[in-house]
């Protein structure tokens, strides 16, 4: 088992962070679950029910996440039917996927590059695709406005529509902090600019300094200079997936022997 031995801290969300634990598993990795997000529904949920009132107006539907696609599709779908002329797009393999277990075989969405550049360069956002077409965006609490206000500037209209909550939980990181400091840390996973930032305050200023020395993995190289920014050095970006993840891993870590799994945090 190629990851045997190493100590990985998965920093998704508990719902999120099952599949890539197993994969990491998988390889005889030991597992540090430290969610630096929680997921939550909008409460109350205004402006979704305003959205599903006006679905058939819209042309296109973008979803910026797997938790916007459950929570926005989910909600409609309990109390409408989805509009067979609105197309859906979005990021990523992991909200492609979510799209199409519900039933949308047809997804608009780039086949690499995974981050609102690509998808802006895609067809079905030029000018001449999007000018005078209605659009909604399904999203946590704020995020980026590169996309929407880039489709503002190619003529469409847009409307931002907060489909879920993200939340700093208050797990305890001393399990985590005490674990860098003993060297059995091998591995930290963050797959956000924002995870980085509340890993950061979860921690402390007096503790964050133990995590310099630790080999750190990101999808994106913006989420790898947030986290360079923040004081962490060793920081490689492995691209999305939970495959590049663990694939990333055991290039960087090799084997070192044994495993287990260990849940810390909420």
């Amino acid at each position: 088992m190629s990851l045997a031995g190493r100590c990985v801290a998965v920093t998704r969300p508990i719902a999120q962070a099952e599949g890539l634990v197993k994969a990491i598993e998988s390889e005889g990795g030991t597992v540090l679950r430290f969610p630096v997000f929680e997921i939550a529904a909008v409460d109350p949920p205004t402006d979704l029910e305003a959205a599903c009132r006006d679905l058939d107006t819209f042309d296109l539907a973008f979803f910026v996440s797997a938790n916007a696609v459950a929570h926005a599709v989910d909600f409609v779908r309990q109390r409408r039917s989805w509009p067979s002329q609105l197309a859906v797009a979005t990021v990523g393999k992991a909200s492609e996927a979510a799209l199409n277990s519900r039933g949308f075989p047809t997804v608009i969405a780039p086949s690499e590059g995974f981050d609102s550049e690509a998808v802006l360069r895609l067809p079905a956002f030029q000018v001449e695709a999007v000018a005078g077409k209605q659009v909604v965006i399904f999203r946590g609490d704020g995020g980026r406005e590169l996309l929407a206000e880039a489709l503002l500037a190619r003529g469409a209209a847009v409307r931002l529509v907060t489909a879920y909550h993200r939340r700093r939980p208050d797990g305890d990181p001393a399990p985590l902090v005490a674990a860098a400091q003993a060297g059995v840390l091998d591995a930290l996973l963050l797959t956000s600019s924002e995870g980085v930032r509340n890993l950061r305050a979860m921690v402390g200023a007096r503790d964050w300094a133990v995590f310099a020395p630790i080999f750190v993995v990101v999808p994106h190289p913006r989420i790898a200079e947030a986290a360079r920014a923040a004081g962490l050095d060793r920081v490689v970006t492995c691209g999305p997936g939970n495959e590049a993840i663990v694939a990333t891993l055991v290039t960087h870590l090799g084997c070192k022997g044994g495993a287990a799994s260990v849940k810390i945090g909420p």
